[in-house]
């Protein structure tokens, strides 16, 4: 029987400053900020949830990767055969350790390397592998631009299982694109073209890149602004989304809210202005009344949840539940999704399933339509 290799590397890090409303991870200032409020990295859990599916094939299969939390200590919790082929140079571990791994596995004789971030991550696999090794990525990170990552960490295992049974899977390029996280962080987005990346593809489970800089349908925004601001209820915390078109909900009300952050809204005025998911928890337990989330989906993708907007954990999610969901897209939005569903990927797969299914999206001025919501399965 031939043992397969698989290349494995984490980023311990990856999304960590997503709940804490930093706008992304990257630098040892961050993490540490993050981790000081209180957030918990969550890269290891979704790479078991990627892996759990590949534990019929645990004989044929061997899992390289670096020690400890670069990849060792998640193949070795699902009892994966593992061979440590290096270890990070520092803790925490840094974008040259990135790099120094994917190369040393590759050498290693990996067939396929699976990395588990976001796109600084991807572009890392970029520097380290350039475009004629197959790699996929798992997605763990903030802002994921780049059309290398499965839609979620569940549908890249599903790539794996296909790719381990022997079943046809197409192979390639795809673009990685990274944004600026300093500019993110002062409200400007501003992707950049890094490279592309070799990486097996099936069906849906792949992402797209995300549509940015296209013309903002001003008309059909400030429709569907007008139609959530009628319905305002009183005594209600609204948990409002980045993104520009939940944005003009808060122009309308006269109000400066945040572009790429989470705003707290009551009875007309912002409560709080980019706030993390701890400050969410701590606001809806001290609330006395209903609450409500409004949401849009990334152009070109269809993430509604799990894509820049981490400060939505599974905790908050839970807590207001999915009937308290408004979702706002213009139909211009909707149609360049060419009949994909809208994407949950909350990081708690229990919740993704429960919240699939067909959800009402305001679309206009007392116009809405039914639209599927799915966590990526078939």
């Amino acid at each position: 029987m031939q043992v397969k290799k698989l290349g494995l590397i984490i980023n311990p890090w990856a999304g960590v400053g997503g709940p804490a409303g930093l706008k992304g991870s990257d630098g040892a200032e961050t993490v540490q900020q993050a981790l000081a409020a209180g957030i918990e990295p969550q890269s290891h859990k979704r790479a078991a949830i990627a892996l759990t599916a590949l534990e019929s094939f645990r004989e044929q299969l061997e899992i390289l990767c670096f020690a400890g939390n670069m990849g060792e200590d998640a193949a070795k919790a699902l009892n994966f055969a593992t061979r440590v082929v290096g270890q990070a140079e520092s803790e925490p571990s840094t974008p040259a350790d990135t790099e120094a791994a994917a190369q040393v596995i590759r050498e290693a004789g990996a067939d396929l390397i699976v990395f588990v971030g976001g796109d600084g991550t991807a572009r890392n696999m970029v520097n380290a592998l350039g475009d004629d090794f197959p790699v996929l990525g798992i997605p763990a990170g903030v802002k994921m631009h780049s059309a290398c990552f499965a839609i979620s960490p569940r549908a890249g295992g599903e790539v794996l299982r296909r790719l381990m049974a022997g079943q046809l899977v197409d192979l390639h390029e795809h673009e990685v694109r990274d944004i600026d996280e300093k500019s993110f962080r002062e409200g400007r987005v501003s992707t950049r073209h890094y490279g592309e990346l070799l990486v097996p593809e099936e069906g849906h489970f792949l992402q797209a890149v995300k549509n940015a800089g296209r013309e903002v349908e001003e008309l059909a925004v400030a429709d569907i602004a007008a139609d959530v601001v009628e319905e305002l209820d009183p005594d209600t915390l609204y948990i409002v989304g980045p993104g520009s078109t939940t944005l003009a909900i808060l122009d309308e009300l006269g109000l400066a809210g945040t572009l790429l952050g989470v705003d707290l809204l009551r009875d007309g005025e912002l409560v709080a202005a980019d706030v993390s998911a701890p400050q969410i928890e701590r606001a809806l337990a001290a609330h006395d009344g209903p609450a409500k989330i409004i949401l849009t989906a990334i152009g070109g993708q269809g993430h509604l949840i799990g894509r820049g907007n981490q400060q939505f954990s599974p905790q908050v999610l839970r807590a207001v539940g999915r009937d308290n969901l408004i979702v706002v897209a213009t139909k211009t939005k909707v149609t360049e999704l060419g009949g994909r569903p809208l994407l949950v990927d909350s990081g708690d797969p229990e919740l993704d399933e429960q919240w699939s299914g067909f959800i009402r999206v305001i679309t206009g001025y007392r116009d809405a339509i039914l639209y599927p919501l799915s966590n990526g399965d078939l």
